[in-house]
């Protein structure tokens, strides 16, 4: 399992496709930051409202998409270079292989989601936002640290799809779609059956009380572990051509 970890790492190290992750990342805190700093110019903008707002962006808008295209990457690599057969006879245990994959995005999103806390945090030091403490610091890491956990849980029925159709683009079709639920309900009392906008809620604390808080942590857990029983046994069983 380290050898294959240990592998997945040297594939991303000649790859651009870390630098643009980070690129796609730094897009929310950037904007969020400037947008409060234009339309607020007479007063200082709250750290507050920075967080939230850049969480939204950064759960809501861009984590489905940028996070599809990353999961689709790692997945769909060996199909497209044609190199699975070749590491399959080595022989790789294919539940090893997938879980290496695994790690490796698990620790990706949150170093992704640790660069747009970071990012705007630094933005609103350098715009002079108001209201910053060391306090508000931890729990903002800890609600953007939360939200990571449950995109990269929630990142299963990606990996599936693209397991099955080994191709970037319906990934990235489906990611578009959730995206769109995501902005589509994202002020509906009833975005907590959502797993997506859920996990925002639950990572920010604002969980409508439309149905109980366990209907949400059902959905997510469901939803999470389905994709992840569906992706092993689908390549368990699939032939490999």
């Amino acid at each position: 399992m380290v050898n294959l970890v240990y592998t997945e790492l040297l594939k991303l190290k000649r790859s651009k496709m870390f630098l643009l992750s980070i690129i796609g990342a730094a897009v929310a805190p950037l904007m969020v930051a400037i947008a409060m700093f234009i339309q607020e110019p007479t007063v200082l903008a709250k750290f507050d409202v920075l967080f939230l707002n850049t969480s939204k962006y950064a759960v809501l808008i861009i984590g489905a998409p940028l996070y599809g295209v990353i999961t689709a990457y790692l997945y769909s690599r060996e199909y497209t270079e044609d190199t699975l057969k070749n590491l399959l006879t080595i022989p790789v245990s294919r539940i090893s292989l997938l879980m290496s994959k695994w790690i490796l995005l698990f620790f990706w999103i949150m170093l992704l989601t640790l660069v747009v806390w970071g990012l705007a945090l630094l933005m609103g030091i350098l715009l002079q936002f108001e209201g910053l403490s060391f306090l508000m610091v931890t729990q903002s890491f800890g609600k953007f640290a939360i939200a990571g956990v449950f995109l990269f849980i929630l990142s299963t029925p990606i990996v599936l799809i693209t397991l099955m159709l080994k191709n970037f683009v319906p990934t990235i079709v489906v990611t578009i779609v959730i995206t769109l639920l995501n902005v589509m309900l994202a002020t509906s009392e009833h975005r907590g059956l959502f797993p997506w906008v859920a996990a925002l809620d639950i990572a920010n604390g604002t969980l409508e009380p439309t149905y109980p808080s366990e209907v949400s942590y059902l959905l997510i857990a469901a939803t999470a572990f389905l994709g992840f029983i569906a992706s092993i046994v689908y390549f368990k069983k699939v032939d490999v051509h």
